[in-house]
């Protein structure tokens, strides 16, 4: 059986104790990879109707949006091209940082847009 490589230091040299734990020689991390599988899978950014996003995607808002400091909304069906995918804990929330035409550089949360 192949053992995953360390998902600290990409050792290729792990190994399975026995009891289920994959250790790394070099740097002594311990692990199971089913928890690493389920930790990838909670990372997953996905849209409001579950289709996974990636960066650079382009995506249409699905509802009309109130942008502070701002005379009119982002109105439904705008189209957001070239998206990139932040950490949703470091913005507040919004887990999508996005160019916006007549609006600029702003934050999206995934539940607002749809891809395509």
């Amino acid at each position: 059986m192949n053992t995953p490589n360390c998902p600290k230091c990409n050792c290729e040299y792990t190994y399975d104790d026995g009891t289920g734990l994959v250790i790394c020689p070099e740097c002594a991390y311990e692990f199971r990879p089913e928890e690493l599988a389920a930790e990838a899978e909670a990372n997953v950014i996905k849209d409001s109707v579950g289709n996974v996003l990636n960066e650079g995607d382009t995506v249409t808002i699905i509802k009309d949006l109130a942008v502070k400091g701002m005379p009119k909304p982002i109105k439904k069906g705008t189209k957001v091209k070239n998206i990139r995918l932040v950490d949703p804990d470091l913005n507040n929330g919004h887990d999508i940082d996005a160019k916006v035409d007549g609006f600029g550089n702003m934050g999206l949360k995934s539940s607002v847009v749809k891809k395509g």
